[in-house]
């Protein structure tokens, strides 16, 4: 199944200049849906042992929690600022357009555990090089960062150190 032709590009969001690649239409879709899930875990090379999936707030719980299904691993969901209840540590970060902060709970990665960071999008690379440190923080080992998109003009992958992947290539 062809999942681009289940993006939807939305002009000028979230602010003047930046084309948007809506995935909704691809998550009204169970078919769409459930080939994008498969397609996201086909990009872990096999044999590539992994004990938790991160999902990036907040299109990235979707895949995230589906890839980690597929991958028999547990689920952590990375947050902006103020929505985890427990302890945590914290990352500020550069946007295409603006700052923000991630969050992760401080006991959701033990040391050594091999971790696959997954985002809806790859564009500048600061949220996933964000993800990246906080999980190297709390001694885990990034062993992929996936995507359904990539922006490739953005050059998004210069500024990840671990290897990149994604479904789609625009």
């Amino acid at each position: 199944m062809k999942i681009e032709n289940f993006i939807r590009d939305i002009s000028d969001f979230p602010k003047p200049g930046i084309q948007f690649k809506d995935i909704t239409p691809l998550l009204l879709n169970y078919n769409a849906l459930v080939a994008c899930a498969n397609q996201l875990a086909d990009l872990v090379p096999v044999n590539t042992s992994i004990d938790k999936v991160i999902g990036v707030e907040s299109r990235g719980f979707i895949m995230g929690a589906m890839l980690a299904e597929r991958l028999q691993a547990g689920f952590i969901p990375v947050r902006k600022k103020g929505k985890l209840p427990h302890t945590i540590i914290s990352k500020e970060y550069d946007l295409e357009y603006g700052s923000d902060t991630l969050e992760i709970h401080a006991d959701a990665i033990s040391k050594g555990e091999h971790i696959l960071v997954h985002d809806d999008v790859l564009a500048t690379g600061g949220t996933a090089s964000t993800v990246c440190s906080l999980v190297e923080e709390l001694g885990g080992v990034v062993i992929q960062c996936n995507f359904i998109i990539e922006l490739n003009a953005l050059k998004g992958r210069d500024h990840l150190h671990v290897p990149v992947a994604a479904v789609l290539q625009y």
